[in-house]
């Protein structure tokens, strides 16, 4: 039984669809390659910026906590 014929969504060449293909099904091989992850793109934070950020972050779930539990009068 022969291998259905697809249509790449990105470059439009005929390919084969087989079993166990990584990638996508209606990508062709050449396109179904992860693309490489820039992990320089990823920001080191020191330790002054996390507390920072630990700090605001607990002053919003105690402003989201005084809204959501006040009482009113």
């Amino acid at each position: 039984m022969p291998f259905p014929i697809k249509v790449c969504a990105v470059c439009s060449e005929e390919f084969e669809l087989k079993p166990d293909k990584p990638g996508f099904a209606n990508r062709c091989p050449e396109c179904s390659t992860p693309e490489h992850d820039d992990s320089v793109t990823k920001l080191r934070m020191d330790a002054d910026e996390r507390k920072s950020v630990s700090e605001a972050n607990e002053a919003r779930r105690k402003a989201m906590r005084e809204l959501l539990y006040r009482k009113d009068s």
